[in-house]
């Protein structure tokens, strides 16, 4: 052992739920000069970054849902970023199948990998690597507002997969007219003060009333209505997904809460229009 190793106790979290393999590093490691915390779930280790203060993350990505590495890696970007985060996949062609973590994680370790030489890569990435540039955080409503084609643009890719909406012949604009004012409804909500203590915040409407009148003309069921909402929900936590890094979380739980919210009384007026017409229509 160099000097320089004696000196440099970087502090590892490591994580693998695989105990062979999880000893084996931490072995390594410890043995090369590192101050190794060891854990096998992505509970301990989340609950370890949010305690803790590390100077690098290995993180093994299946453990034991795809995914769950990439979680942990998110946590330690946001927690504490400027630590090395190193991601280990057992897959051959991660490098392609997942590039879009490559932009959360520094390195992509492919497995079998030779873990005497970890340590030294490790080293290496901790010398050459820069320290992370600050990120402003945003509001949900703020990253909303500049993702909105984004938003229109997944929900309708979204619905075209969808059979039970798109057998009745619509036009893109046709189909997505009402969304954006539907997304400008849920951004000024969401620009408003935190809720109170009444059962909803949401307030009238009147591109929701108009969405569910023009369903009813262009022969959709409320059970369609109810489909497509559904779709918008998910659409908009794809898109604070996928802005993960620029998210102020202390507020993102009110936030969720109110999108959820806002969702459901707009479709509630959606219905509501949609009732009226259907109602009119029959008395005529």
């Amino acid at each position: 052992m160099t000097p320089t190793e004696q000196t440099v106790a970087h502090r590892v979290l490591l994580v693998d739920d695989d105990d062979a393999v999880l000893a084996m590093m931490n072995a390594t490691l410890t043995g090369k000069g590192f101050d190794v915390v060891a854990v096998s779930s992505v509970t301990e280790a989340l609950r370890h970054i949010t305690t803790e203060s590390f100077d690098v993350l290995i993180t093994d990505l299946h453990m034991p849902n795809p995914g769950d590495g990439f979680t942990v890696v998110t946590a330690m970007r946001h927690s504490q970023p400027d630590a090395l985060t190193l991601l280990v996949s057992g897959y051959p062609d991660v490098q392609s199948a997942m590039a879009a973590i490559l932009l959360e994680a520094d390195e992509i370790m492919v497995k079998p990998f030779e873990v005497g030489r970890l340590a030294e890569l490790v080293r290496a990435k901790m010398i050459t690597r820069r320290p992370a540039s600050p990120v402003e955080k945003e509001r949900v409503g703020a990253i909303l507002q500049r993702c909105v084609p984004a938003v229109v643009g997944d929900w309708l890719a979204r619905v075209k997969q969808a059979r039970e909406l798109n057998h009745i012949p619509l036009s893109d604009d046709e189909r997505t007219g009402h969304l954006p004012r539907l997304v400008e409804d849920l951004i000024v909500r969401l620009s408003k003060p935190s809720a109170t203590a009444k059962d909803s915040d949401a307030v009238i409407s009147l591109a929701a009333i108009a969405h569910g009148k023009l369903r009813y003309l262009q022969g959709y069921t409320p059970a369609m209505l109810v489909h497509e909402s559904r779709i918008l929900q998910v659409t908009l936590f794809g898109t604070l997904q996928s802005n993960l890094s620029f998210l102020d979380f202390s507020l993102l739980l009110p936030d969720v809460m109110t999108i959820a919210d806002e969702v459901d009384a707009q479709l509630t007026q959606s219905m509501e229009g949609y009732m009226k017409v259907m109602q009119k229509t029959a008395a005529a």
